[in-house]
């Protein structure tokens, strides 16, 4: 584009960008519409940013016609100075043309082709979003999957799902909706076990998410009734593997149910202790390993749970190998485990096993580091309880007299 001086007022005082789709708030400031939209629905702003003024929420967004088309006629003259023309904009989305989309949700015919629409307008910008979730469409994908789950066929999870990870669910309407409708769970639940021909790993995270989202909010109880085919299945899809993003939400949600007793014993006897430190052997990232190890630190509370952690030749080394190398709270929940287990598990072979694999060495380094006087104290305690077994041992490359003395 050759060097030419814009008309100022052409530009969005946001982006400094020609405007594509000018609109005025009610302090008579013009903005592009993308810009302004962003500013209020994403940032959450509540402010004009030019004038400073209130922007009362749910403020109108004028489109400016006359200016639009004033930029348009420039763009058009200057077009042999490499300016493009502006196209014309499309009529924004309203609150009723979403209502009218989920109507033609009930008839099969138009399903799909209905999913896809919704998919593509909760890509665009925040304000379809917004209306979109005004208008119900979280609780209409969500009793569409039912439906689905129902009828037992998997057409339209995958445009489905990926509305719900597009748009905020309510935490409110999320709630209502589990308890008038029992089959949410379990449609979820058997899309993680479904077998797809295409993204099944995009629709298996996205249903992961989903399940998050409505489960571990903290005024439901949902957790509270879970059955055991829902952690058999949540161990399923971390063995078979997902992404990073379905990963996170499954230990999410893990963590969340150990509040209870039954869960925790459930989730022992679905196997997910070994497959947790299956996953932690793929070395992730720092948030995915604190989930696991304070999922870790619950299950091993069960007799059942530390003979499972045992039962992998990997589990002491995979746990120790983390302290001071991953953040406080893992050397939390890592120096927590390790409590657990020789207070209550520590045979000679365990004992030994914690000696050959670094973790009394690891245990006495964590002493000299800067970390809480409480998990210090915690580190002692084991040190202490297994002294005669672990002092003298050339295998500990710190000194041993304040430790062991």
């Amino acid at each position: 584009m050759d060097d030419i001086e814009v008309p100022q007022y052409f530009l969005c005082p946001i982006s400094l960008q020609i405007m594509k789709d000018p609109v005025t708030v009610i302090t008579g400031i013009t903005y592009d519409r993308e810009s302004i939209e962003h500013w209020l629905f994403t940032s959450k702003k509540t402010t004009c940013p030019v004038s400073k003024q209130a922007l009362p929420k749910g403020s109108d967004l004028t489109p400016n016609h006359t200016l639009r088309r004033l930029i348009q006629a420039w763009c058009t003259q200057n077009a042999s100075h490499g300016i493009d023309r502006i196209p014309t904009p499309k009529p924004p989305l309203d609150k009723f043309q979403v209502l009218k989309l989920i109507k033609q949700l009930r008839q099969p015919q138009f399903q799909l082709k209905t999913l896809r629409k919704l998919e593509l307008l909760a890509s665009e910008n925040d304000k379809n979003r917004s209306h979109m979730v005004e208008a119900g469409v979280p609780k209409a994908m969500l009793l569409f999957i039912a439906t689905r789950f129902k009828e037992g066929q998997t057409v339209g999870l995958e445009e489905a799902l990926s509305v719900l990870n597009s748009i905020p669910i309510p935490s409110a309407e999320a709630k209502q909706l589990l308890m008038e409708n029992d089959h949410i769970i379990d449609s979820l639940t058997w899309v993680l076990g479904c077998e797809m021909e295409n993204q099944e790993l995009t629709v298996k995270s996205h249903a992961m998410i989903v399940l998050k989202t409505i489960t571990t909010d903290p005024s439901s109880r949902i957790l509270e009734r879970l059955e055991p085919e829902f952690f058999n299945t949540i161990a399923r899809v971390l063995k078979s593997g997902i992404t990073r993003q379905g990963s996170n939400a499954a230990l999410n949600v893990l963590l969340a149910a150990c509040a209870w007793g039954r869960n925790r014993m459930m989730m022992v006897e679905a196997g997910t202790v070994f497959e947790l430190i299956e996953l932690e052997l793929e070395l992730p990232e720092k948030r995915t390993t604190e989930l696991i190890l304070g999922i870790l630190f619950h299950l091993c509370s069960l007799p059942d749970g530390r003979a499972q952690f045992l039962s992998h030749r990997g589990s002491i080394a995979v746990v120790s190998n983390k302290i001071s190398r991953v953040s406080p709270a893992a050397d939390d929940r890592a120096v927590l485990i390790l409590s657990i287990i020789c207070k209550f598990s520590g045979t000679y072979m365990v004992i030994q096993e914690m000696l050959k694999v670094g973790a009394v060495s690891r245990l006495c380094s964590l002493l000299q580091a800067n970390c809480d006087t409480y998990l210090k104290g915690r580190v002692r305690e084991i040190l202490k309880s297994h002294s005669d077994e672990w002092k003298g041992s050339p295998c500990i490359g710190v000194p041993q007299d304040q430790y062991f003395g």
